[in-house]
C-alpha cells in the first residue's frame, strides 16, 4: 500500500494554493467546502478563483510566488503551468517538512487527493494511487448513484443524538446494540419516521448470539454478498490455522482473534449473545454443524 488513506481535521489547517487557473479552480471546488484557511498566490486568476476571493472564502494574493511563501502552512497545492517552478517549489516544501501536491505530477507529490463522494459527515474516498484517475471517477459515479443524498441529513441526526444515547445507555455493548437496531430499522433513509425509529430502538436491547462457519476449502472471494454484514458484526474469530488475507479483510478489524476453543466455550459465548466465526478444516466444520444446527455455514455463493 503506497498511499495510506487519512481523513484530516481541517478546522485548523492552513492551505497554500499556488496558481489560479482552471486546475486550481477544480481544487478549490472541494477545498472550499472544508473549514481550512486557504491562501492563493497567482499573477493571473480565473473568474472562479476570483469568485472565491470576492466571497471572502480565500485570501488571494496577486503576484509571483517567492521562496519565502513556502513556510508556515500545513499543505501546499502547486498548480502552475511552469513544470520547472513546480518541481523547485515541491523540493523546497519537502525540505521544510510541508506536505505538497503537484497537480498532474504524482512523482512530486507527498500526498494525492482522492476522488470523493460527499454526503456531509459521510465521506467516501477512492484512489487508484494515481494510476487510473478516470476509473476512480467512474467508480465514484457508481457510488454516487447508490447513496441517497438524504444520508447527509441522517448523519447530522445521528451526530445530534450521540450524546443522548451515551447518557441513556452508559455501557458500550448496549450502545452498539442500539445503533445496530436503529440502522437495521431505519436503513439509509431520513424521513418523518426516523425519530420514531430512533426511539423504538431503545426497546428490547438484547444481543442475539450467532455462529458463522467457514471451512478452509471455501474460496473466500466467492462468498455471497449477504455474508458481508454478518462478518462486520463479529465479536470473536476462532481458528488454529492462519486466516487467508481475503477473509481477514472482510471481518471486523477489532474482533478478537483466538485459537479454536472447546464446544462448551462456544456454547457459553453464544448464550452470552456473542457473535463468533470459526475457520477450520472440513471435518471440524462438519462436527460444529452437527452440534450447532442454527449456525450459518458460509459457502461459495450461499449461506
Amino acid at each position: 500500500m503506497q498511499y495510506f488513506p487519512l481523513f484530516v481535521d481541517t478546522t485548523k489547517l492552513n492551505v497554500l494554493l499556488i496558481g489560479a487557473g482552471e486546475v486550481a479552480s477544480r481544487k478549490l471546488e472541494l477545498l472550499g467546502r472544508t473549514e481550512a484557511c486557504i491562501k492563493v498566490i497567482a499573477i493571473e486568476t480565473s473568474d472562479e478563483v476570483q469568485g472565491y476571493a470576492d466571497k471572502k472564502r480565500i485570501t488571494l494574493i496577486q503576484r509571483a510566488v517567492v521562496e519565502e511563501d513556502i513556510a508556515d502552512v500545513d499543505i501546499i497545492y502547486l498548480a502552475t503551468a511552469n513544470e520547472a517552478l513546480n518541481g523547485h517549489l515541491a523540493d523546497l516544501a519537502t525540505a521544510r517538512g510541508i506536505w505538497v501536491n503537484v497537480v498532474d505530477s504524482p512523482e512530486l507529490c507527498r500526498f494525492i487527493t482522492p476522488s470523493i463522494v460527499d454526503r456531509g459527515r459521510l465521506q467516501v474516498a477512492i484512489s487508484t494511487a494515481g494510476a487510473a484517475p478516470v476509473f476512480a471517477r467512474e467508480l465514484r459515479s457508481r457510488i454516487e448513484s447508490w447513496l441517497p443524498h438524504s444520508l447527509a441529513e441522517l448523519f447530522d441526526f445521528v451526530a445530534e443524538h450521540r450524546k443522548e444515547v451515551q447518557d441513556r445507555l452508559p455501557e458500550f455493548k448496549a450502545r452498539k446494540l442500539f445503533w445496530e437496531h436503529f440502522f437495521r430499522s431505519n436503513g439509509d433513509r431520513f424521513d418523518d419516521k426516523t425519530l420514531q425509529r430512533y426511539e423504538d430502538s431503545f426497546q428490547g436491547l438484547t444481543a442475539q448470539g450467532e455462529i458463522l462457519l467457514i471451512d478452509d476449502c471455501t474460496p473466500i472471494v466467492m462468498l455471497p454478498i449477504a455474508a458481508m454484514p454478518l462478518m462486520q458484526r463479529l465479536d470473536h474469530i476462532f481458528s488454529d490455522i492462519e486466516l487467508p488475507f481475503t477473509l481477514n479483510e472482510l471481518v471486523r478489524r477489532d474482533a478478537t482473534r483466538e485459537s479454536l476453543v472447546a464446544i462448551s466455550e462456544l456454547t457459553h459465548r453464544l448464550e452470552k449473545g456473542k457473535r463468533s466465526l470459526v475457520f477450520a478444516d472440513r471435518d471440524k466444520i462438519s462436527q460444529l454443524k452437527a452440534h450447532f444446527p442454527m449456525a450459518k455455514h458460509l459457502k461459495a455463493g450461499s449461506l
